[in-house]
């Protein structure tokens, strides 16, 4: 696709967006009397930068893409929000997303009153390109996809995918927040040939920083920019820019090879018990198991202070429980409960 405004809702190609100070005077030295802020210097009182350009800056020279391909929300799911509220018109358009997936697309999709269209994935939880084909019409305005998935944890095929980029008059938006987990490449370097693709990815989940709420869009830089009229002016704090920044300098290829070789021993150790059915395909931090009775297996679990999510009741996922990959004594912990579960049934 060429040229996205025609996707965009008639109302936000017309809005002219809110200039902040911040936005009039980008320099950093002077006498700040334009925005009304307190004079008394304590680290917080001056407004951050609502574009988070040096952030930005650090954020490209680690994902190898333009600094203004990026667009940086309040988590993950301020970015998916973005594509319904700049896209969509309520209830005149829809969105197509598989099942099962991530639930926040459903919801963002009600609290903005757009229809959303589930397609099914198949028996190994591959996507079925045709069965979405079929749901897109012309008033469908974005596709959801989530690779690796969750919570099935598989990597949609790159051809798929791109498929329905290159055949769908849609906004295609791929949620990578699990890639750095996965051996195959993001699809971050189809953005520059292709302006109806976006790729969620996350600092939650590789990066360490769930607790402080940032999420990236990787995009044309159209996209970037309808984004950043839309959103809230100052939605990344001054404090969430600087600790992001000082924990970026870390990296994280150590961690996440520790993550996957304790997904590895997981696996083996769980397929040694009779209680699990199925242990799924995962290029994620996590693993989906079917269980012989997830409800008390669940229940078990929680009774000795081992919390893992019960998926039993997402369609497709009957019978399952998604379990984090933790660390090393964290997971031993967890094998020795199920054994001690499987132990009791037993007799």
């Amino acid at each position: 696709m060429k040229n996205i405004d025609k996707l965009v809702r008639p109302s936000i190609a017309a809005l002219t967006p809110y200039s902040t100070a911040r936005d009039e005077y980008k320099g950093e030295l002077g006498v700040f009397l334009d925005a009304n802020e307190s004079p008394y210097e304590n680290g917080y009182n001056r407004y951050p930068d609502p574009h988070q350009r040096r952030l930005k800056e650090q954020i490209a020279m680690i994902k190898g893409v333009e600094a203004e391909n990026i667009f940086i929300g309040n988590g993950s799911d301020e970015a998916i929000d973005m594509v319904f509220r700049v896209f969509c018109e309520p209830r005149v358009d829809n969105v197509v997303a598989i099942a099962p997936s991530y639930g926040m697309y459903k919801v963002a999709a009600a609290i903005n009153d757009v229809e959303m269209r589930e397609v099914a994935l198949g028996e190994e939880f591959e996507l079925r390109v045709e069965a979405v084909l079929a749901e897109v019409d012309e008033n469908t305005k974005a596709i959801f996809l989530c690779s690796p998935n969750n919570p099935t944890g598989n990597l949609l095929r790159r051809e798929d995918v791109m498929r329905l980029v290159k055949e769908c008059r849609a906004m295609v938006v791929v949620d990578e927040a699990y890639i750095d987990f996965a051996e195959a490449e993001s699809l971050k370097s189809e953005i520059a040939e292709n302006k109806n693709l976006i790729v969620l990815q996350t600092m939650s989940k590789a990066w360490a920083m769930a607790g402080l709420r940032v999420g990236l869009a990787l995009a044309d830089r159209r996209v970037v920019e309808l984004f950043s009229q839309v959103k809230y002016p100052y939605n990344i704090n001054i404090a969430t820019m600087s600790i992001v920044s000082g924990l970026l300098a870390r990296g994280i290829d150590n961690e996440v090879e520790q993550i996957k070789r304790q997904r590895g021993w997981l696996k083996e150790e769980l397929a040694k018990l009779t209680i699990v059915e199925r242990i799924y395909a995962s290029d994620a931090n996590f693993l989906l198991v079917r269980v012989c009775d997830a409800d008390a297996v669940y229940d078990h679990l929680i009774g000795e202070g081992i919390i893992v999510r019960n998926r039993t009741r997402v369609r497709g996922c009957e019978g399952c429980l998604r379990i984090t990959v933790g660390l090393k004594e964290e997971n031993e912990k967890l094998i020795k409960s199920l054994k001690r579960y499987e132990e009791s049934i037993v007799r």
